[in-house]
């Protein structure tokens, strides 16, 4: 017996991909994603090499510095390793697949919902919009404040740049408070933290995920919470499954499966354009 050649086996797959999306035609379709979508971008993954960060003779990791708890002990640091993130953030620009879900939102309208991971504001950028797209984690372009009234706000425009051996100066700590003069902090979900409505619209995030009759997941290595009960409320309820990472991980292990599952291990700025014309046709 003759072993398909692998374009044959990624036909076929497509295939199934085609079925889904079939399947899902006149229904609602809801996009999961994470960093992998934002990786040809130029935007390192959070948890890569360009995640850590020096404090004096220390190296913090990720989950030692984005913490509430970090924060108290240490806020300027903390604000400097985000506007740096910012920076690096708002120097990229979207790519491909950001700019397929903007079109495929403009032509789906009510039935499209986005939920991304990403704090880089790149799906924004690319033209999605906020009411139909739930920044689970933040977004480093905004912050809030510590106490008191809860509000977001922009991040002020005109901060230098920061690099990895900038200070944090006084002028740019001063300004980093809300417009009613109280201290702020950068606007995303910390490790020692939970999903909530108000300010990462998580109910909103499940809801959406629950009602669509085809989820797709981009991008994600599945390390945080909410996403899996995304991906879980989804398939409870029937939704297809297709998972676009070029590598193994647990949403695209699950679709594998699942009957009505499609595990695609190819990269998001090719596979994300080729399914939403798909979807949009």
């Amino acid at each position: 017996m003759s072993i398909p050649k692998k374009s044959e086996r990624r036909d076929a797959l497509w295939r199934q991909v085609e079925q889904r999306v079939s399947e899902a035609r006149g229904g609602r379709v809801a996009f999961l994603t994470g960093a992998g979508i934002s990786a040809p971008s130029g935007i390192p993954t959070f948890r890569g090499p360009e995640g850590y960060w020096t404090v004096g003779s220390r190296v913090y990791r990720p989950m030692e510095l984005a913490t509430m708890a970090a924060f108290r002990e240490q806020p300027r640091e903390v604000w400097r390793w985000y506007l740096h993130r910012k920076g690096v953030c708002n120097r990229a620009e979207p790519n491909a697949a950001h700019t397929a879900l903007a079109e495929l939102e403009a032509v789906l309208g009510s039935r499209f919902a986005l939920i991304t991971q990403n704090v880089d504001g790149l799906h924004l950028r690319a033209g999605n919009t906020l009411r139909r797209t739930f920044q689970i984690h933040g977004n480093t372009d905004y912050m809030r404040p510590l106490e008191g009234p809860p509000g977001t706000f922009p991040i002020p425009s005109g901060l230098p740049t920061i690099e990895r051996d900038t200070p944090l100066d006084d002028a740019t700590w001063a300004r980093l408070v809300t417009p009613d003069g109280r201290r702020a902090r950068p606007h995303v979900l910390w490790f020692d933290e939970y999903y909530d409505e108000a300010h990462f619209k998580a109910e909103s995030a499940l809801a959406a995920a629950a009602a669509a009759d085809l989820l797709v997941v981009v991008g994600t290595a599945g390390a945080t919470n909410l996403p899996h009960q995304c991906v879980g409320e989804a398939v409870r309820r029937g939704a297809g499954l297709v998972d676009i990472n070029p590598g193994a991980n647990p949403f695209g292990e699950l679709a594998a499966r699942l009957p009505k599952g499609v595990s695609l291990r190819e990269p998001a700025e090719e596979a994300v354009p080729r399914l939403v014309s798909l979807l949009k046709d």
